[in-house]
Protein backbone atom coordinates (compact mmCIF):
# COMPACT_ATOMS: atom_id res chain seq x y z
CA UNK A 1 0.00 0.00 0.00
CA UNK A 2 1.09 3.53 -0.85
CA UNK A 3 1.58 6.10 1.39
CA UNK A 4 0.75 9.69 0.49
CA UNK A 5 1.92 12.73 2.46
CA UNK A 6 0.58 15.86 2.80
CA UNK A 7 1.87 19.02 3.37
CA UNK A 8 0.51 22.41 4.44
CA UNK A 9 1.91 24.48 1.84
CA UNK A 10 -0.19 22.30 -0.49
CA UNK A 11 -2.80 24.31 0.57
CA UNK A 12 -1.84 27.14 2.06
CA UNK A 13 -1.00 30.34 -0.96
CA UNK A 14 2.07 32.83 0.07
CA UNK A 15 0.38 36.05 0.36
CA UNK A 16 2.33 38.72 -2.17
CA UNK A 17 3.05 42.26 -1.25
CA UNK A 18 5.40 44.87 -2.18
CA UNK A 19 7.09 46.15 1.08
CA UNK A 20 8.44 49.75 1.68
CA UNK A 21 10.86 50.92 4.54
CA UNK A 22 10.57 54.75 4.85
CA UNK A 23 12.86 56.54 7.17
CA UNK A 24 11.68 60.03 8.17
CA UNK A 25 11.03 61.54 11.93
CA UNK A 26 7.76 62.94 11.51
CA UNK A 27 4.49 61.68 13.28
CA UNK A 28 3.03 59.25 11.62
CA UNK A 29 -0.17 60.87 11.24
CA UNK A 30 1.88 63.37 9.56
CA UNK A 31 3.22 61.18 6.76
CA UNK A 32 0.59 59.57 6.66
CA UNK A 33 -1.18 62.88 5.08
CA UNK A 34 1.66 63.35 2.37
CA UNK A 35 1.55 60.11 1.66
CA UNK A 36 -2.01 60.57 0.90
CA UNK A 37 -1.42 63.56 -1.21
CA UNK A 38 1.94 61.67 -3.00
CA UNK A 39 -0.40 58.32 -3.87
CA UNK A 40 -3.44 60.32 -4.52
CA UNK A 41 -4.90 57.72 -1.84
CA UNK A 42 -6.78 57.39 1.41
CA UNK A 43 -4.55 56.23 4.44
CA UNK A 44 -6.84 56.22 7.61
CA UNK A 45 -6.05 55.15 11.37
CA UNK A 46 -7.66 52.14 12.21
CA UNK A 47 -9.09 52.02 15.43
CA UNK A 48 -7.43 48.95 16.38
CA UNK A 49 -3.37 49.10 16.47
CA UNK A 50 -1.18 46.15 16.37
CA UNK A 51 -0.43 44.99 19.69
CA UNK A 52 1.65 43.00 21.92
CA UNK A 53 0.28 42.64 25.55
CA UNK A 54 3.33 40.66 26.69
CA UNK A 55 5.81 43.56 25.91
CA UNK A 56 3.13 46.31 26.11
CA UNK A 57 3.77 47.22 22.73
CA UNK A 58 1.17 49.71 20.65
CA UNK A 59 2.21 50.08 16.75
CA UNK A 60 -0.13 52.79 15.13
CA UNK A 61 -1.48 51.19 11.84
CA UNK A 62 -3.41 53.35 8.53
CA UNK A 63 -5.33 51.42 6.06
CA UNK A 64 -6.96 51.94 2.08
CA UNK A 65 -8.72 49.51 -0.38
CA UNK A 66 -8.47 50.74 -3.29
CA UNK A 67 -11.60 49.10 -5.55
CA UNK A 68 -10.36 50.10 -8.62
CA UNK A 69 -7.44 48.50 -8.21
CA UNK A 70 -7.83 45.80 -6.12
CA UNK A 71 -5.13 47.14 -4.03
CA UNK A 72 -4.73 47.52 -0.26
CA UNK A 73 -2.31 49.42 1.51
CA UNK A 74 -1.02 49.66 4.92
CA UNK A 75 1.40 51.96 6.54
CA UNK A 76 2.53 50.69 10.04
CA UNK A 77 4.99 52.24 12.69
CA UNK A 78 8.27 50.04 12.84
CA UNK A 79 8.84 51.80 16.34
CA UNK A 80 7.54 51.50 19.73
CA UNK A 81 9.00 53.22 22.73
CA UNK A 82 7.40 52.37 25.95
CA UNK A 83 8.57 54.01 29.45
CA UNK A 84 8.80 52.57 32.78
CA UNK A 85 8.97 53.68 36.55
CA UNK A 86 10.32 51.33 38.77
CA UNK A 87 10.30 52.72 42.42
CA UNK A 88 12.29 50.66 44.76
CA UNK A 89 12.57 51.15 48.40
CA UNK A 90 16.47 50.37 49.75
CA UNK A 91 16.46 49.31 53.27
CA UNK A 92 19.48 51.45 54.61
CA UNK A 93 17.61 54.70 52.78
CA UNK A 94 15.12 57.03 53.78
CA UNK A 95 14.13 57.80 50.21
CA UNK A 96 13.53 55.76 47.41
CA UNK A 97 15.38 55.20 44.54
CA UNK A 98 13.27 56.17 41.55
CA UNK A 99 14.72 54.41 38.12
CA UNK A 100 13.04 55.19 35.39
CA UNK A 101 13.95 54.97 31.44
CA UNK A 102 12.39 53.75 28.02
CA UNK A 103 12.91 50.79 25.63
CA UNK A 104 12.34 50.49 22.11
CA UNK A 105 10.50 47.58 20.52
CA UNK A 106 10.86 46.79 16.48
CA UNK A 107 7.83 45.51 14.49
CA UNK A 108 10.37 43.72 12.19
CA UNK A 109 13.99 43.95 14.48
CA UNK A 110 15.90 42.85 10.64
CA UNK A 111 15.37 46.37 10.20
CA UNK A 112 15.88 49.10 13.25
CA UNK A 113 16.40 52.22 11.24
CA UNK A 114 13.21 51.57 9.48
CA UNK A 115 11.10 54.31 10.70
CA UNK A 116 7.42 53.15 8.96
CA UNK A 117 6.74 50.52 6.68
CA UNK A 118 4.18 50.37 3.68
CA UNK A 119 2.75 47.35 2.62
CA UNK A 120 1.62 47.05 -0.82
CA UNK A 121 -0.62 43.84 -1.27
CA UNK A 122 -0.95 44.07 -5.21
CA UNK A 123 -1.15 41.73 -8.18
CA UNK A 124 0.78 44.34 -10.70
CA UNK A 125 4.45 43.89 -10.29
CA UNK A 126 5.74 47.34 -11.46
CA UNK A 127 3.48 49.25 -9.30
CA UNK A 128 6.10 49.39 -6.48
CA UNK A 129 8.70 51.47 -8.33
CA UNK A 130 6.38 54.36 -9.19
CA UNK A 131 5.09 54.37 -5.67
CA UNK A 132 8.28 54.26 -4.08
CA UNK A 133 9.56 57.36 -6.96
CA UNK A 134 6.58 59.17 -5.31
CA UNK A 135 7.41 58.91 -1.48
CA UNK A 136 11.02 59.39 -2.38
CA UNK A 137 9.78 62.78 -4.16
CA UNK A 138 7.97 63.91 -0.42
CA UNK A 139 10.63 66.38 1.25
CA UNK A 140 10.28 65.21 4.93
CA UNK A 141 11.42 61.71 3.88
CA UNK A 142 15.22 60.92 4.19
CA UNK A 143 15.26 57.85 2.18
CA UNK A 144 12.98 54.78 1.14
CA UNK A 145 13.56 51.57 -0.26
CA UNK A 146 11.96 48.28 -1.05
CA UNK A 147 12.68 45.33 1.05
CA UNK A 148 12.95 41.97 0.48
CA UNK A 149 9.72 39.99 1.79
CA UNK A 150 11.60 36.85 1.29
CA UNK A 151 14.71 37.14 3.68
CA UNK A 152 12.58 38.15 6.47
CA UNK A 153 12.66 36.26 9.42
CA UNK A 154 9.62 37.74 11.39
CA UNK A 155 7.26 38.48 8.56
CA UNK A 156 4.48 37.20 10.24
CA UNK A 157 4.93 40.61 12.49
CA UNK A 158 2.97 41.70 8.85
CA UNK A 159 -0.19 40.11 9.15
CA UNK A 160 -2.70 42.71 10.11
CA UNK A 161 -5.83 40.88 9.86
Amino acid sequence: MAIRKLSLDDFLEEEHYALIGIHCVIEDYRLAFLINRALDITLKRRKDDITNPSLNTNYALFEWFDCKQLTTYHLVANTCKVQYTNLEQQSNSLFGEDTSGATNFYLLPEYKKVNFLLKIETEFQNKEKIILNNILKIPQVATAYTIDVDTLKSKDNLIFN
